[in-house]
């Protein structure tokens, strides 16, 4: 049984369909990519954004803050930033003769991390507690963040020079990675047309409020999940475990970022209901960055993406929703 109406799913999904047309008035010819951002969104995720630069990484990023009037704040990830660049620092007052919080631009709804992995690990690493438990601790006072909170982080391929691979427990924490891939060459076109003689993106205005947007998320946690479609989210992540292709499967917190997704998709098609092809839809994205490929995998250049959508084919799908 459905836990919400169809006309309270309509109501609210109309605010991120009103959202993901912004975004797309800037990145144009990437509509699959603009909603898997919304869905992570709604998900209460995290996005990473992988590919070479100049395909409209960081612009997709700043086009999601700016349709939602809320605070927004960017961190240009470089080699010699530090941890409390990111997080803020303690500073002590002559006047009050007290340390005083400064807060870093991780407090924000927000964050877009540019470049992530052009810093150093202990410097990523500054990330890891505030996008697992919504919260920073500095100087052993811990500080609330405060929702909706969502990282957009950026990077460039590992091949690059310059560049750090995240590590394991930072990937894991990301719900989802995409990579924005060149625009067709209609798209392209188009872009020269728009962006050419102006920027789209200084124009955007806000179209969604916080509180709207905390709306839809309280929407997408009471979308049902029915028992045989939760056994087949934790068959297919228990797969990844067994593959001999995989020398690292998914985690129980990617089970979790799994169906949490499902949920935001189901209600971006319309339903309050999770089907099956929710979690096939976002199998790839939302499990592969986390996997390690076995040598012999990498010896046939079979990726974890191409492991995923085999282990999807092979893996029963039930009936029942």
């Amino acid at each position: 049984m459905a836990a919400t109406s169809d006309v309270e799913i309509d109501t609210d999904i109309d605010i991120a369909h009103r959202i993901g047309r912004a975004i797309e008035s800037v990145i144009e010819g990437k509509s699959d990519v603009v909603r898997l951002t919304l869905t992570v969104l709604l998900a209460e995720g995290h996005l990473l954004i992988e590919d070479v630069p100049g395909v409209g990484k960081t612009m997709l990023a700043k086009a999601l803050g700016r349709s939602i009037d809320c605070p927004v704040k960017r961190v240009q990830f470089t080699p010699d930033l530090l941890p409390s660049d990111i997080t803020g620092v303690s500073a002590y007052n002559q006047l009050t003769r007290e340390f005083e919080f400064k807060p870093g631009p991780v407090f924000a709804n927000v964050v877009v991390g540019d470049e992530i992995n052009r810093a150093s690990p202990k410097t990523q690493s500054a990330l890891l507690e505030c996008m697992e438990e919504r919260q920073v601790t500095v100087d052993g006072v811990t500080y609330e963040l405060a929702p909706p909170f969502m990282v957009i982080a950026t990077q460039n391929p590992i091949e690059m020079e310059g560049t750090y691979p995240l590590p394991e427990a930072q990937r894991d924490r990301f719900t989802a990675k995409i990579a924005m891939g060149y625009p067709a060459p209609a798209a392209e076109m188009e872009m020269l047309d728009i962006h050419g003689a102006s920027q789209p993106l200084e124009k955007l205005q806000p179209v969604a409020t916080t509180a709207e947007v905390m709306g839809l998320i309280r929407a997408v946690r009471a979308v049902y999940v029915s028992q045989p479609v939760k056994q087949y989210a934790v068959d297919l992540v228990t797969a990844t475990r067994n593959s001999p292709d995989l020398r690292v499967g998914a985690s129980p917190r990617a089970t979790l970022h799994l169906v949490r997704g499902a949920r935001a998709h189901a209600a971006l098609s319309g339903r309050d209901y999770v089907i099956p092809d929710d979690l096939q839809d976002l199998a790839v994205p939302v499990l592969a960055h986390r996997l390690l490929p076995s040598v012999e995998a990498q010896g046939q250049r079979r990726r974890p993406e191409q492991v995923i959508a085999d282990l999807v084919r092979h893996v029963p799908v039930p009936d029942a929703r």
